[in-house]
């Protein structure tokens, strides 16, 4: 054991247990042979290596600094060649070194070694110059690393340190007008919005227009100085936490009014985006969720957004191309034919009630400017399951795909029994098929907005109450709903949280080629089983038009229902998602 202690390298805390049990050897049960066995174990040279190693891993390298050992290897493989270099003609191994250490990624690895060990960072920046005027006014002066990032002017752009210039209206003066997130300005805190760009690398740009500014720029290598009056306030740069998810696409190559095309962010109708700063009235910073790149583009603000879409409509108004629009927002195109506003009614033959049907009205129905909607995560929530909302135009496969996905598991999947004013008929249990109330019951709760949707058929309410689905909803049941599409504005609430499908028909060809084949029967005609006619087929698209124009933001998943089976497993996949993936909703329903 002496000899052990005597080992300088020996782990102090090996050690230290040696001296304890050397310590508790006399009032510890043990024998001679254990005594020894363990001693010998903690004396290992094995078990020595393994603390070393454990302790290292353990701390990380803090314990210690590890320094290069030379930083001249290039030199050092330059005079091993020239060693070796008479050898390399009859030694095969001085052969085999010769050529590798002039391979030009071990020369690479060498020179690399070497500028890490002299910590020789490229690039070097110069040194700032020191002279400065005291009459002169507050300056100062920022060198930053020319990048791919852009730096841009009214007219063009230069990708240049993740800002934007302007001309001041009022001075006259080359300003900086934005700062972009994540970009070489913003990360050095240097450079802020409203400061005066006195010099670029030397070159005086008083008097110069933003355009000037970026040829010199675009002639600037290595590194940037910039000379800069300082902005009378100097507020940072903070990253929302705003997400939200978008209801156009955006393309910013083509948008001509963007101040700077390099600097945009292209995006699709649906993506979330992360809104890192709205401070511009027209113009927000945004990234991708999930995004790597840590420079924020520029994306049009909703309020910008939204003069855009109004200009387009009006313009089409002018130009005479309204007539699609008022036929997508006007004209009733119900199955029922229940409104006097729709052209079809008068030819259409007996047609099958619609169970669950709001009175439509321009009002009701009047489209929203769909821009931005904030959003957050809703993580599932253990005993509650959102509902299931199949959205979509009469005729498009929304009851059979209910009714399969229910046969799935009658024990999970339920749908709200309707309410109705008409007496039952043989058969028809109270509480099972209706729950059958008088109609001035059904009137009362309508007034007072107790049913998401209502309609009258041969003199009779039917309709689906709001308690109906809070009820299953709260027993732990997936409720499963195919409203008419106008319940929506009552079923997306914080207190439902739904999960909202669209079941959207292909086109005419394929609806007309797969209804046939399957010899669908028609929904339109109660009366008499038969197949669609094409009229009816162009009744289901245009709906579904309709149906998109008024309400598509509201979606979160769109099924095309081409073939049943397939959009059933669609179906499938998407309950299952509901069920166990955090899922992007409004903003307010996590509050």
């Amino acid at each position: 054991m002496t000899a052990v202690m005597a080992n300088g390298n020996w782990d102090p805390a090996l050690s230290r247990l040696l001296v304890s049990l050397e310590e508790a050897r006399q009032v510890l049960p043990s024998s001679e042979e254990e005594f020894g066995f363990l001693s010998g174990l903690l004396q290992s040279k094995e078990l020595h290596a393994l603390v070393k190693v454990h302790n290292k891993i353990i701390n990380n390298g803090k314990d210690e600094k590890f320094h290069p050992t030379v930083s001249n290897s290039m030199q050092i493989a330059l005079d091993v060649l020239d060693v070796i270099a008479p050898k390399a003609t009859s030694n095969e191994d001085c052969k085999n070194l010769f050529i590798l250490l002039q391979k030009p990624h071990i020369q690479g690895l060498l020179c690399a070694h070497d500028a890490v060990a002299q910590k020789d960072y490229f690039p070097r920046l110069p040194e700032i110059p020191l002279e400065v005027d005291e009459d002169e006014e507050t300056i100062k002066i920022v060198q930053l690393v020319k990048s791919s990032e852009p730096l841009s002017g009214a007219q063009s752009v230069e990708p240049i340190v993740g800002a934007t210039i302007k001309t001041d209206e009022q001075t006259g003066k080359i300003v900086i007008a934005r700062i972009m997130h994540g970009g070489a300005a913003d990360r050095s805190g240097l450079i802020h919005v409203g400061d005066e760009v006195c010099e670029v690398n030397g070159i005086n740009v008083e008097g110069k227009t933003p355009n000037d500014v970026l040829k010199i720029l675009q002639a600037s290598e290595g590194t940037i100085t910039f000379k800069l009056v300082p902005a009378d306030s100097k507020s940072g740069l903070r990253e929302s936490k705003v997400r939200v998810r978008a209801h156009f696409d955006y393309t910013s190559s083509t948008d001509p009014y963007i101040p700077c095309k390099e600097a945009g962010l292209d995006f699709k109708k649906g993506d979330i985006l992360h809104i890192v700063s709205q401070d511009d009235a027209y113009w927000w910073q945004a990234r991708r969720e999930g995004d790597r790149n840590m420079r924020a583009g520029l994306i049009p603000s909703r309020a910008l957004q939204e003069r855009r879409i109004i200009h387009e409509r009006t313009q089409k108004e002018k130009s005479g191309d309204e007539s699609k629009i008022m036929s997508l927002c006007s004209v009733s195109v119900l199955p029922g034919c229940q409104s006097p506003k729709s052209p079809r009614c008068a030819s259409k033959p007996k047609t099958k009630k619609i169970m669950y049907d709001t009175a439509e009205n321009d009002d009701f129905d009047r489209e929203e400017i769909a821009t931005y909607e904030e959003v957050a995560k809703l993580y599932p929530r253990p005993g509650l399951q959102r509902p299931l909302v199949l959205i979509g135009p009469p005729g498009v496969g929304r009851n059979e795909l209910k009714r399969r996905l229910i046969a799935t598991d009658p024990d999970k999947y339920k749908t709200p029994i309707p309410y109705t004013s008409r007496p039952p008929k043989h058969g028809e249990v109270n509480g099972k098929d209706y729950f059958f109330v008088t109609r001035e019951k059904m009137e009362e709760d309508i007034e007072a907005s107790k049913f998401i949707e209502f309609g009258e058929y041969k003199g009779n309410l039917y309709g689906t109450s709001a308690e109906s689905v809070k009820s299953l909803v709260n027993a732990g049941y997936v409720c499963i709903l195919n409203p008419h599409y106008q319940a929506l504005k009552m079923l997306r609430t914080p207190q439902l949280k739904p999960y909202i499908i669209y079941i959207k028909p292909p086109t005419f060809d394929v609806l007309k080629e797969t209804r046939n084949a399957a010899y669908a029967r028609s929904t339109f005609d109660e009366t008499n089983s038969r197949g669609f006619t094409d009229e009816e087929f162009h009744e289901i698209l245009h709906s579904s038009e309709r149906i998109e124009f008024l309400y598509s933001h509201l979606f979160d998943e769109v099924i095309v229902n081409a073939d049943l089976s397939v959009a059933f497993e669609q179906l499938v996949r998407v309950a299952s998602k509901v069920e166990t993936e955090p899922l992007w909703v409004p903003a307010s329903w996590v509050q």
